[in-house]
């Protein structure tokens, strides 16, 4: 086979992701999102990989060094890629790199917003092409000029600027299920909160994981576990997913114990 075709492993990238953000940030991006499934350097409630850009060389070999820096800057200005120091050293600068899911989930909405209006403008383009057909085959009548357009309001789209996370909601229906008396307004309960959201995970995930604890510890030795850190830890989508059970496995005990 020709050495130019795929033996080895591809880096595979969304067409629809390149043009919404540029083909460079959308191959870098996909590559950041592969390493962070395979990740165990977990800091805040959020996976990182770390690395220098000599060794982005090494994993990106057709570009050259101001290629990378300015690609990753321009990740960094989109607000798409977290950046952070977790080095135990004071002097070691490299930087460890996280992507915000949450916010990568409104430029799914812009690209989704994109394709419903220029396929609006097909459609709306070859209705006027089979009614110009027909009067060309019809008596002349007098001319008719009509002007289809498709507006997209700064509603239509989620803007980076108008991002929130459901800080206050979600301690609420917490305290509401639990008769507690946790703050939206903490760093601790916010850290989780935004890392989970980031990821992906909406309200009604959050709300699905309080009553699936709530109906599984509380009133039982495990109910003190009932807390945002513990709830919407790295645990979270296990929860979300589990089925309900009023029974409390005495492993998932133990291992709390010894973990808080």
């Amino acid at each position: 086979m020709n050495n130019l075709l795929i033996d080895d492993y591809p880096i595979l990238v969304l067409p629809k992701l390149a043009s919404e953000i540029g083909l460079n940030e959308a191959i870098v991006l996909q590559q950041i999102h592969y390493w962070l499934k395979k990740s165990n350097h977990n800091h805040d409630g959020r996976l990182w990989i770390y690395n220098s850009y000599k060794e982005w060389e090494n994993h990106f070999p057709f570009w050259s060094n101001a290629t990378i820096r300015r690609t990753i800057a321009s990740l960094e200005k989109q607000k798409l890629l977290i950046v952070s120091n977790y080095n135990k050293a004071g002097f070691d600068k490299t930087k460890w790199y996280s992507i915000n899911y949450y916010l990568l989930e409104g430029v799914s909405k812009r690209v989704a917003q994109n394709e419903q209006t220029y396929c609006s403008k097909r459609a709306n383009g070859m209705s006027q092409i089979e009614q110009m057909e027909q009067l060309k085959m019809s008596k002349p009548i007098p001319e008719t000029t009509q002007e289809t357009t498709t507006e997209i309001t700064s509603k239509d789209i989620l803007s980076p600027s108008s991002t929130t996370y459901p800080y206050r909601d979600v301690i609420d229906y917490l305290n509401q299920q639990t008769g507690k008396h946790y703050k939206s307004t903490t760093k601790k309960n916010q850290t989780v909160i935004r890392a989970r959201s980031d990821e992906g995970f909406n309200l009604d995930d959050f709300k699905k994981v309080i009553d699936n604890k709530v109906a599984e510890w509380k009133g039982t030795d495990m109910e003190k576990y009932l807390r945002p850190e513990t709830l919407f830890g790295t645990k979270f989508e296990g929860y979300l997913n589990q089925q309900q059970s009023n029974a409390v496995d005495e492993d998932w005990r133990k291992q709390y114990e010894e973990v808080f």
